[in-house]
């Protein structure tokens, strides 16, 4: 462990990444060898988190409670699923915030426990958010490749039960540390060099895990795309090109437009840290490396503010939601209305259409919008 090397002397020099062993030890009992920002890092990363912290809870929560005000929203299984993406990164803002800031811009040392059970609810809400990101894209998949069995395949109950199993899972995964998976100091060869006390055996399985997650979103992603494609085909080939016009683009070039937007700041937001993680299992990073990766991981609390804005805002049901609850709200005590449920003119709970498309991704004049494909291939089943 040259890496970790401090001359004797104590002397500051330039180099810092040369430790004495008697020194290193101490410094790394007290995690001081992965408090490597500096004064000027400390200041922008803290800018970052302050700023995208209460950004991400806002927004996040803001989408929880338009969901579970509206009856027919939280009746609809891909509601569930982008209510799941928010609670999930309501977490990641409160867990990351806090434990990120306290312990690279305070540096404050905790215990062994303390520390991984910070750490295991960062885990537990980045992992959820990736497996919502991943149930949404599944769900927007079966949506336009089973239109007309869409209603049977993805029903309530089942939307429920595949976020218990996601819940689950990811909670247990970022439980291991805490209940045995761990290293016991800094300087033990099989630590990692980016988090304290985490073994690299675990770490290399939980950043291959949320790799596979990212390869099956861009994959159910690109099926989507493949099916628009073939479908806008299709029609033009059944309707002709005439009465299309030219002012209005295609439906797969929206989609691919739209998708490709997601896809970008997903691989953008998770690819840099996740690849300092796949590093740090193989090889053993420097100081610059680790401070590299403060800031890559920011990216991901990043990632998780942009989330209601792709996936829940631009959802025309949700908008409308929100502005009759803001509307109700204000009303109140002015007018005399009736409580009942606040989004009149949306969707039954019995239709149980697929909404995750806007109205700016598939143009009105073909029949490309995937709820009007499911209501016209599919007859209504009453549960």
């Amino acid at each position: 462990m040259a890496e970790w090397a401090v001359p004797t002397s104590l002397e500051v020099t330039a180099d810092k990444e040369n430790t004495s062993s008697a020194d290193a030890t101490s410094s790394c009992e007290n995690l001081e060898c992965y408090m490597v920002l500096t004064d000027a890092e400390k200041t922008v990363i803290g800018s970052i988190c302050f700023l995208a912290g209460p950004v991400t809870l806002l927004e996040n929560a803001l989408v929880l409670v338009v969901i579970a005000a509206t009856a027919t929203l939280r009746q609809r299984p891909s509601y569930l699923f982008i209510g799941s993406l928010a609670l999930a990164d309501v977490f990641a803002s409160c867990f990351f915030t806090t434990s990120f800031l306290d312990f690279h811009l305070f540096r404050r040392s905790d215990g062994p426990t303390a520390y991984l059970f910070k750490l295991g609810g960062v885990t537990m809400a980045f992992t959820s958010s990736v497996g919502s990101l991943l149930l949404t894209a599944l769900d927007r998949y079966l949506c336009i490749h089973q239109a007309s069995s869409y209603k049977l395949l993805v029903t309530r109950r089942r939307a429920l039960l595949s976020l218990l199993i996601l819940w689950t899972a990811t909670i247990f995964l970022s439980s291991l540390p805490l209940i045995g998976w761990r290293c016991p100091t800094g300087l033990s060869p099989p630590c990692s060099r980016l988090f304290p006390y985490i073994n690299k055996a675990y770490l290399a399985c939980w950043t291959s895990f949320t790799l596979v997650l990212l390869a099956l979103i861009l994959a159910a992603y690109a099926l989507v795309l493949w099916k628009a494609h073939r479908h806008v085909s299709s029609m033009t080939t059944i309707k002709g090109a005439a009465g299309t016009g030219h002012a209005r683009m295609r439906m797969d070039i929206r989609l691919a437009r739209t998708f490709g937007l997601i896809l970008l700041i997903l691989v953008g937001c998770w690819l840099p840290a996740l690849s300092f993680m796949l590093a740090d299992v193989t090889v053993v990073l420097t100081h610059a490396q680790q401070r590299a990766f403060a800031f890559c991981s920011t990216l991901c609390l990043v990632n998780s503010a942009v989330n209601p804005l792709l996936y829940a805002l631009r959802c025309r049901e949700l908008r409308v939601a929100l502005l009759q609850l803001l509307q109700g709200l204000c009303a109140i005590g002015r007018c005399k209305k009736s409580r009942g449920d606040i989004s009149p003119g949306l969707p039954t709970e019995e239709e149980n259409d697929c909404s995750v498309f806007t109205e700016d991704e598939m143009p009105k004049t073909q029949l490309s919008s995937v709820s009007e494909m499911v209501k016209r291939q599919q007859p209504d089943n009453s549960k």
